[in-house]
């Protein structure tokens, strides 16, 4: 699974984006969902969810924001921006163009 888990480190951007689409979230949800959507094979390691974050913050993708529990630790929480939403087009169509050009070399 080495090369699966390389490809999908490879768009750890595009994973999030994809995740902040529907409605905004904080880190340790993010990872449980993809550990659900992906039954269990793969998970983000924390250093490189916060890291990938903090560059899609940087390039003003994401915002973020304390969420206001009053149980428990406060999370942070992050929010896809309009920026966010055009780079996530950008992602998406570039992985539907490579995984064409895979099965096409592969069959």
């Amino acid at each position: 699974m080495s090369i699966t888990s390389d490809i999908l480190r490879g768009h750890t951007e595009a994973i999030i984006l994809s995740h902040l689409m529907d409605c905004d979230s904080y880190g340790y949800q993010i990872n449980k969902d993809i550990l659900e959507k992906t039954d269990n094979r793969y998970e983000l390691k924390e250093a490189t969810l916060y890291t990938a974050f903090r560059r899609l913050e940087q390039a003003g993708y994401i915002t973020t924001y304390w969420g206001d529990q009053t149980t428990g630790a406060r999370r942070r929480y992050y929010s896809i921006t309009p920026e966010g939403r055009a780079a996530y087009s950008v992602y998406k169509r570039d992985w539907e163009e490579a995984k064409e050009l895979i099965d096409k070399l592969l069959k």
